[in-house]
């Protein structure tokens, strides 16, 4: 007998908003997370948030319409549960308390502030582990507009785990100072002197994007080399290049260098040579966290 669940992921970054609704089959004690809708709506807290400490009205609207929406796609596709959790613009802006409660209010959507840890908790239930083979290490990095999350896994158990205040918008808005950057060298390379053979996986959808213009089939690795020649190639275009020649979403043709940025440092300092793609991430995990009721986020029904 064949029983299926449907759950839904919001994600409220801090360079884009994503529903992302999980058909959960359950056959003969086999399990089976079917991806069914995935909507993402380029809103950009982050700008605000660290910019000037508060979610601008323009933008409190535009995530009330969203969240609206996606309450509808949400009954409309019967969703049974779901779970919202917001991250790094949103624990910073000072009216992100406030934004909750409105939200809700208007919408009946109920949205969790999460900190750092519990996002790179949530993300490493996603299908990350299935990904990770028992013998090897691997660094993983998971790159938003605010933050970027670091794992590192040996042998299939997580060894250590830290959040950094360097994401994509912020590093556009040089908000990102020489301090936290050694910061980060200093981490990655404490936590991997006793590993030896660093492979790096990432996530976010700028390094899905890069991986998609390369044209590699999905199991293959993307090299320290390509991702260089790439940087340089897109440094040496405009934004409007980029948009026209490379068919980049407007939302990604500036973010995408500062997270080219972000990784293939974490390869020099973990001294990887090749980066896997999975297409994992944070609503990924969420589904995953939420069907095995751990992770600790709140999970709500449809009303």
């Amino acid at each position: 007998m064949i029983l299926i669940k449907k759950y839904a992921a919001i994600d409220i970054g801090s360079n884009a908003v994503r529903l992302l609704i999980t058909n959960i089959i359950e056959e003969n004690n086999k399990i089976q997370f079917n991806k069914s809708h995935l909507v993402r709506v380029p809103i950009r807290l982050g700008q605000d948030a660290f910019t000037v400490g508060e979610i601008s009205e323009q933008n409190i609207e535009r995530m009330t319409k969203a969240m609206h929406a996606f309450k509808l796609l949400m009954e409309v596709y019967g969703v049974e549960k779901y779970a919202a959790c917001a991250t790094s613009a949103m624990r910073e802006a000072f009216n992100g308390s406030d934004i909750v409660k409105t939200i809700r209010n208007q919408t009946d959507i109920n949205i969790e502030i999460i900190d750092g840890k519990k996002e790179a908790l949530i993300i490493a239930n996603s299908d990350l582990r299935t990904l990770i083979k028992t013998e090897g290490n691997y660094l993983y990095v998971d790159v938003g507009g605010g933050s970027t999350e670091f794992t590192l896994f040996s042998n299939g158990k997580q060894i250590a785990s830290k959040s950094f205040k360097n994401g994509t918008v912020r590093l556009l808005n040089n908000m990102v100072s020489d301090l936290v950057w050694i910061e980060i060298e200093k981490w990655i390379k404490n936590s991997v002197k006793d590993y030896s053979n660093i492979q790096l996986i990432g996530s976010g959808g700028n390094i899905n994007k890069l991986f998609k213009m390369s044209g590699k089939a999905q199991e293959k690795p993307l090299t320290q080399v390509y991702l260089n020649q790439q940087l340089n190639k897109l440094k040496n275009m405009t934004y409007e290049q980029r948009i026209a020649d490379l068919g980049l979403n407007l939302d990604r043709a500036d973010v995408i260098i500062p997270a080219i940025q972000i990784y293939t440092n974490a390869m020099k300092w973990s001294g990887a040579k090749q980066i896997y793609v999975p297409k994992v991430g944070l609503s990924d995990g969420i589904v995953k966290a939420m069907y095995n009721n751990n992770s600790g986020i709140k999970v709500h029904q449809i009303l």
